[in-house]
């Protein structure tokens, strides 16, 4: 029985290796399967998060929505009664002027960032250009030497070399001798000169090569005019405005998100603030004399500012303190500056 039982061992395990490819193959197709079911429970978890995150935006615009809806309705409630419609009209008109004193300070600040950045970004690349030159110059006058220098070596052992062919007969033994030394220096000295060469043309090849610096923006100084400018402007609209009370209606207006019940007073009242506002507004428009008033008070501005550190571009409010409305723009936050100004 035990030789039987050995042949019947040796015979089954013969069967299983003649079937060992196929199972190899019928694994490498269970594993792929299993990681593709991986790959695919992944896809599915990270698409079920899309959509949770798509979901909770739609309730919080649906919220936004709903809010906006609100403040439409309580809008239209307050405009269809007369004692409340007007009342609103100045608010949002206020609103306005508050937001044209703003608008027009920051189109004077991209208009001066434009034209100052221009003429850096000019200046930076001519400077650029002039100092390339002068490496440029260099670079190739070290060429030319080193180009000479090589030729003139070449020369040397050319010369040299002719020379010693021509000594051969045996008296010119001595001879001999010395031309080999001096050749052999010569050797050396034009190895030198093309090594001094080739460091020449791949000096050359670098500068090439060099990318063109990329302009860094305005400089600090810069920066710091345009505030001093745009500082000197919205103090010529606060001085437009000061014989009149809409600064400080427009921008108690600015920081409210609903027009007040009962603070601009009745019909007649709103009727004439509103006229003013409209009188307001063709004040900070006006453009005939304000590059000069500009002008006047950035130089004052400029004498006074103070700077908490040598790369602050906005002047504290103290500085300015002895400048009409020069501390109030800055420490009040006038027409929103501190968003206007240049960092």
């Amino acid at each position: 029985m035990a030789p039987l039982m050995k042949l019947i061992s040796q015979l089954g395990f013969l069967r299983l290796g003649g079937d060992s490819n196929k199972l190899e193959v019928d694994d490498d197709r269970v594993l792929h399967l299993f990681r593709n079911r991986a790959e695919l429970k992944k896809s599915h978890i990270t698409l079920q998060d899309e959509v949770q995150r798509l979901k909770d935006r739609v309730k919080q615009q649906e919220g936004a929505t709903a809010r906006v809806q609100e403040m439409l309705q309580g809008l239209e409630g307050r405009l269809s009664q007369p004692e409340t419609a007007y009342p609103t009209l100045v608010f949002y008109q206020l609103r306005e002027l508050w937001n044209l004193g703003r608008t027009l300070l920051t189109q004077f600040v991209a208009e001066l960032a434009a034209q100052q950045e221009e003429r850096e970004r000019r200046a930076f690349f001519a400077e650029y250009n002039r100092e390339q030159f002068e490496r440029r110059q260099g670079i190739e006058a070290k060429l030319r030497d080193a180009e000479n220098n090589a030729v003139a070596a070449r020369d040397t052992v050319a010369q040299l070399e002719q020379e010693l062919a021509r000594l051969r007969q045996f008296w010119h033994f001595f001879k001999r001798r010395t031309i080999r030394q001096r050749l052999q220096t010569a050797s050396l000295q034009s190895m030198l000169c093309m090594q001094d060469l080739e460091a020449a043309r791949t000096g050359r090849d670098a500068l090439d090569a060099e990318p063109a610096p990329e302009f860094g923006g305005l400089s600090v100084d810069a920066r710091r005019a345009i505030n001093q400018a745009t500082i000197a402007y919205a103090q010529v609209l606060v001085e437009r405005l000061a014989r009149t009370p809409l600064m400080e209606l427009a921008r108690a207006a600015s920081g409210r998100r609903e027009p007040p019940r009962d603070e601009y007073g009745d019909r007649a009242r709103c009727e004439a603030t509103m006229a003013a506002i409209v009188l307001g507004r063709g004040l900070l428009q006006q453009r005939g004399t304000l590059q000069q008033e500009i002008k006047q008070r950035s130089e004052f501005v400029r004498e006074l500012a103070k700077y908490r550190s040598s790369g602050d571009t906005v002047p504290t409010a103290e500085s300015l303190a002895a400048a009409i409305d020069g501390s109030k723009v800055l420490s009040d936050d006038l027409w929103e500056i501190f968003r206007v100004l240049l960092r």
